[in-house]
């Protein structure tokens, strides 16, 4: 998925429709604190990993 430059995480989430609270995301592979989603914006070649956790019965 591409996206602007200076996009922030937190966007980027919000675009997919994903929850912050269920997403670890890893960011030129060092973890992102999800606190941290908002004020983080996104530069050319950055790489990201997201883990999105799910829950069931």
């Amino acid at each position: 998925m591409e996206c602007e430059t200076g996009t922030t995480l937190l966007q980027l989430l919000e675009r997919m429709a994903l929850r912050p609270e269920a997403v670890v995301v890893e960011r030129n592979r060092a973890i992102v604190k999800s606190g941290e989603y908002g004020a983080t914006r996104l530069d050319q070649g950055d790489e990201l990993e997201l883990l999105h956790f799910v829950g069931g019965g």
